[in-house]
């Protein structure tokens, strides 16, 4: 396939998608999803990725990534020496490893679709549906948009009703250390233990630890592990003491790189977990296909393809959403 007699073809898609009314991202709105889409050829095989920069949370925009991906098309196009992975911003590198991944058949044809569902809206319309959810229950709740003591009252409210649901709770490093003990303190330690883990609860990680250990309750790091990537130094051993990392391929780089963090994880004891940054419909089937193949037994953090309008050209398990083709899309490039 990589033979210099092959011929190789690629198109470039961008994506334009409606998102949900209420779709906020670090206090802005999300009105519309914005993307691309891979398309690989070479020997009657092909494979997609998808690169989506996720705004206020990557550190390339989508016009940054669209001019870097072109330009690695253009040298995979042409057999030419490729730019190293770890030196792309890390949208581009999940997207264009996945799509090569896919074109030398080693992606997972299965997907875990196991949601761990997002509770927002009236707590006792939710409490049924989670109370029927099959196989493992495990949810997860966006904490620190509102008041901490109302966080609390809500968390300890699903897990006093449910009792055999684990709930990851998601802070987004919104709370200073006061407002997190507000927040655990209308949390029984005897419910502590169903929380699976809290994501970033603190500004700074040293704050977050502490509250860990204060408070005997879990926590992963997000935004930190995306921060510690970063580094040429990069050891998932420095980033101890919490039970999970979150691994959002997006913001994290290849495909390579996420299998690294994964295996890493699984030898120091931590609990890692793939997870969304609000890809399409599409991105979102090929994580859940990475997730099979590496996790079989974690339930993924995938449930946000309810924050769209729309899918894109492949659809969600379980979802009715109207799906939009890739032809629909703009071609913006092809070889």
């Amino acid at each position: 396939m990589n033979s210099v007699n092959s011929q190789r073809q690629a198109k470039l898609y961008r994506y334009q998608l409606p998102m949900d009314s209420g779709v906020i991202l670090r206090d802005n709105k999300l009105s519309e999803r914005m993307g691309y889409i891979i398309q690989l050829e070479c020997d009657g095989k092909s494979g997609f990725g998808e690169v989506a920069p996720l705004p206020g949370f990557s550190q390339e925009d989508v016009e940054q990534a669209g001019i870097q991906l072109q330009h690695e098309l253009e040298l995979w196009s042409h057999n030419n020496p490729q730019t190293s992975f770890e030196e792309l911003y890390p949208s581009v590198a999940f997207g264009l490893s996945m799509a090569m991944m896919e074109l030398r058949g080693d992606l997972n044809a299965e997907g875990n679709y196991q949601a761990a569902p997002l509770c927002t809206g009236d707590p006792d319309e939710l409490i049924p549906v989670l109370n029927g959810m099959k196989g493992e229950k495990v949810a997860k709740v966006k904490v620190g948009l509102y008041e901490a003591i109302r966080d609390g009252m809500l968390v300890s409210l699903f897990l006093e009703s449910i009792p055999d649901l684990s709930l990851r709770l998601d802070a987004n490093r919104a709370w200073k250390p006061e407002k997190a003990k507000q927040f655990i303190k209308y949390i029984s330690p005897s419910l502590r233990q169903r929380i699976s883990f809290i994501e970033e609860p603190c500004l700074k990680p040293e704050d977050s630890l502490a509250f860990a250990i204060d408070h005997g309750v879990a926590i992963a790091w997000d935004e930190t592990l995306q921060e510690a990537v970063r580094s040429p130094e990069f050891d998932l051993s420095d980033l101890t003491g919490v039970k999970a990392v979150v691994i959002k391929p997006t913001l994290i780089g290849s495909v390579e790189r996420c299998v690294a963090i994964i295996e890493r994880a699984q030898q120091l004891g931590i609990k890692p977990i793939l997870s969304s940054s609000i890809e399409s419909s599409l991105g979102l089937t090929q994580i859940a296909r990475l997730a099979q193949q590496y996790l079989p037994n974690e339930v993924p953090g995938l449930d946000t393809i309810g924050l769209y309008q729309q899918q894109l050209e492949v659809s969600w398990p379980g979802c009715e959403l109207p799906v939009s083709t890739l032809e629909q899309q703009q071609l913006i490039w092809s070889s």
